[in-house]
């Protein structure tokens, strides 16, 4: 087991009153799974995902990570799991427009103690690995949308985390275009052995899952 969420409650105080928008949520990630969270819009499928690693805080329940609770540890903490087991990829690449491919990949590595030329090292060898070794001094701007994905795909398993959180990564690719991400998340995740947790509305997405999670109203429904 390396992520399990029990009874996940997050609340949302309004002058109309609470709502649920994750309602007591309880499931087991095994190191390994490509797991895929669907449901319709506002279900809390991000919320989920933003939560179980603390950029949003729950009401009240347990995260457990790698066998130890990280929902009631300081910010500080959990942003050091953050930083060293835990990859994002988001929907909108995140790049960021004023720096090249190498650079915006060596972004997680340069919040660690390690030189300027490991990291450039590092980054490079990513970028041979996603086939994009020809693209290390372009800038965002000059990359297809499929390209600036696997840019942020290369900038979130740079640090080699245990985990990566994909919220919608296909979601501003065309069809063909999201086959060639999924199928390299599969090989990361199958080579590479890096758990995966991604939210996605698409029907062809959710079936790269060895876990399915399925959410309506804020709870995991899977009949």
């Amino acid at each position: 087991m390396i992520l399990q969420g029990d009874k996940i409650l997050k609340q949302y105080h309004h002058d109309g009153g609470v709502i649920n928008a994750l309602d007591h949520v309880s499931f087991t990630v095994t190191k390994g799974d490509f797991v895929t969270v669907t449901g319709p819009s506002g279900s809390g499928k991000s919320t989920l995902l933003l939560s179980l690693f603390g950029l949003i805080r729950i009401s009240s329940g347990m995260i457990v990570f790698n066998g130890k609770r990280i929902d009631d540890i300081s910010d500080r903490q959990l942003t050091d799991i953050r930083k060293k087991s835990v990859g994002y990829i988001l929907q909108s690449f995140a790049l960021i427009p004023y720096l090249t491919t190498i650079q915006n990949v060596m972004i997680p590595l340069a919040l660690e103690k390690i030189s300027g030329k490991e990291q450039l090292k590092r980054a490079g060898e990513i970028l041979e690995y996603i086939g994009l070794s020809d693209r290390m001094e372009h800038l965002p701007r000059e990359l297809s949308a499929g390209q600036q994905q696997r840019v942020a795909i290369a900038r979130s398993i740079v640090h080699h985390p245990q985990i990566i959180m994909a919220d919608e990564p296909t979601g501003n690719l065309d069809p063909a275009l999201s086959l060639e991400i999924l199928e390299f998340l599969k090989k990361i995740n199958r080579d590479d052995k890096i758990t995966i947790m991604m939210v996605t509305h698409s029907p062809v997405a959710a079936q790269y899952g060895t876990m399915k999670l399925h959410l309506k109203n804020g709870k995991i429904n899977n009949s």
